[in-house]
């Protein structure tokens, strides 16, 4: 495997893509590069937004800070992740071959998980990557009402249309739609 980061980038998106569709999803792909997400994930009438993160292992964690880096003829950039414009943060690790989901506002500036226990056998306030493995599962150190619920709207044949948001939409600007084909 070439060292090139695009390289990189395009291995963990591939890894979760076909992670996601053997988990049963739809994955959407947005038609520009710019989009702050990599791919949509779809599945029971839901839509959530998935940035892509390759991460390898050093010392046993993985590491992901919520901003992006790229270079190019202009120098190094450094924009950071608005986490109202994702839902969750995939992390693929090369050494486990496995995606980690995360939702970035269940975090601050960065996470770390541990694909391998600590020499010191410490256990308080580790995030153990394998409790991340499955897609949308909620961390169970996060309270239930700082989690965010689905936005729902009607379509054809007043089916639901949810999508999901890290920003708890207020009551007055919730609304429900109908659209007519």
């Amino acid at each position: 495997m070439a060292h090139h980061t695009k390289d990189k980038g395009d291995l963990g998106t591939a890894k979760a893509h076909a992670d996601l569709v053997a988990s049963g999803f739809t994955v959407l792909f947005p038609a520009t590069e710019h989009a702050p997400f990599d791919l949509v994930a779809y599945r029971h009438g839901e839509f959530h937004r998935v940035q892509v993160k390759y991460r390898s292992s050093r010392a046993g964690a993985i590491s992901v800070n919520f901003r992006s880096v790229w270079a190019d003829r202009h120098g190094t950039h450094t924009k950071r992740i608005y986490k109202s414009e994702i839902d969750y943060v995939c992390i693929y690790c090369p050494e486990t071959d496995e995606c980690y989901y995360i939702r970035p506002d269940d975090h601050q500036q960065s996470v770390t998980l541990r694909v391998v226990p600590s020499r010191n056998a410490q256990r308080k306030r580790v995030l153990e990557a394998a409790r991340f493995r499955h897609f949308g599962v909620p961390d169970p150190a996060v309270p239930e009402a700082n989690r965010p619920s689905p936005i729902v709207a009607s379509g054809v044949d007043n089916e639901p249309i949810t999508h999901s948001t890290s920003q708890q939409p207020s009551a007055s600007s919730r609304r429900t739609s109908t659209f007519e084909v």
